[in-house]
């Protein structure tokens, strides 16, 4: 089966733009679970521009399901996720000032690094990780690695979706096949959206999890953020037939 895992920085964006505490990121991580999100996702950032560190914190007591901290490993972020300890680590090669995460790792470029954090968060119990695109020789260095999973960068399949979606899916299939049958975990996100989760979710039915916020979070303004959660549940849904 499928997790959907909710990704909370777009409620922290609104959050943070008036001050105070207006919406509660507690209580709508809460309400994520009750309408039925088997994870929440938060992705840190130096600036705290969205999600605090301290949010972090306060988050890791309350949630029930799975618990994913996503990010650059810098010391910081580090630091972090050892002391929250949360359900999984996704490591994101995103630069500091970067709007959102635009690409995977190099894998080959930062063998060394990436080895030693799963090293270090795996032997603290902390299911990891690793962002990469399709590129097959990548997903077999990250496999070496030791990490659990990885996460499959997904805007190139959402940007292509609507030209055709036969060829948009056709990497990411075998990439995810590689990846299983290196023993990997495969997880998805970036873009994923009402308009193309369900193909995605249809051809590569071993998928772990995906995780998506931006497009849930603008789904939720029409819909609510009940329905929006059942909406993009259903679309998994071709996977746990």
């Amino acid at each position: 089966m499928t997790n959907l895992s909710v990704n909370i920085n777009k409620i922290a964006t609104i959050r943070n733009a008036r001050g105070g505490n207006m919406p509660d990121i507690l209580k709508v991580a809460q309400d994520c679970e009750s309408f039925g999100a088997q994870g929440i996702t938060v992705h840190p950032r130096p600036d705290e521009r969205h999600i605090r560190y301290s949010d972090v914190y306060a988050l890791k007591p309350l949630i029930k399901t799975e618990f994913n901290i996503e990010g650059y490993p810098c010391d910081k972020f580090i630091d972090l996720v050892l002391k929250v300890k949360p359900s999984q680590v996704t490591l994101v090669p995103d630069a500091p000032d970067a709007i959102t995460s635009n690409a995977g790792w190099n894998v080959k470029a930062h063998f060394d690094q990436l080895n030693d954090l799963v090293d270090t968060f795996t032997g603290q119990g902390i299911r990891t990780s690793i962002f990469v695109g399709t590129d097959l020789q990548n997903i077999e260095l990250a496999a070496k690695t030791g990490t659990d999973r990885i996460e499959l960068y997904t805007e190139p399949y959402a940007t292509n979706y609507a030209k055709n979606r036969d060829e948009a899916i056709a990497s990411f299939v075998a990439a995810a096949k590689l990846a299983k049958n290196l023993g990997l975990g495969v997880n998805a996100g970036h873009d994923l959206s009402l308009e193309n989760l369900a193909f995605f979710s249809l051809n590569i039915p071993w998928l772990e999890e995906v995780s998506i916020g931006h497009a849930l979070i603008c789904d939720a303004l029409y819909y609510g953020l009940k329905e929006t959660i059942s909406l993009y549940k259903a679309c998994l849904q071709n996977n746990n037939r």
